[in-house]
C-alpha cells in the first residue's frame, strides 16, 4: 500500500456548451469540457486509462473506456498538470458527467483518480 500524499492527483474541470454544433430541435446538444490534471503527489505518475458516466436528464446512461485521453497516456511528475479539451454530444440540454483516471505510479502502484460529478448545461436552462 502506498502513502496517499506520494498519489494525490487534483482533476479541475470547465465545460462550455457548442451552440454552433449542436441542433436543439433534433435533440442533439454538443459539450466540450477541458480538463486539468494537477499530480500534488511526491512521485511521478502515468494516465493509463479513463471511464466516464455520462448522463443526461432522461436519465440515459452512457459509460466510456479506453486507453488515456486524447491519444495521449500523459506522465506527470510532481508539480505538473496536463491540459486537454474534449466533448460530448447529449439528447437533452441538461446532463452529467463523473468518472476516474487510472494512474500508475513511477513504484508501479495503481490508483483511481476520480472526477467528481460536473453538469453540463446550455445557458439560461439553469440558475
Amino acid at each position: 500500500m502506498t502513502d496517499s500524499n506520494l498519489n494525490n492527483i487534483q482533476v479541475n474541470v470547465q465545460t462550455r456548451y457548442i451552440e454552433d454544433q449542436s441542433n436543439p430541435e433534433k435533440n442533439y446538444y454538443i459539450f466540450a469540457y477541458t480538463i486539468t490534471i494537477v499530480n500534488q503527489g511526491q512521485q511521478p505518475a502515468k494516465l493509463l486509462t479513463r471511464h466516464w458516466v455520462i448522463t443526461d436528464s432522461n436519465h440515459k446512461v452512457q459509460e466510456v473506456r479506453g486507453d488515456g485521453v486524447i491519444g495521449e497516456q500523459p506522465v506527470l511528475k510532481p508539480g505538473e498538470q496536463f491540459v486537454y479539451t474534449s466533448g460530448t454530444m447529449l439528447e437533452t440540454s441538461v446532463g452529467t458527467m463523473k468518472g476516474s483516471y487510472q494512474m500508475e505510479a513511477d513504484d508501479g502502484f495503481q490508483f483511481d483518480a476520480t472526477v467528481e460529478e460536473f453538469v453540463l448545461s446550455t445557458p439560461r436552462v439553469l440558475h
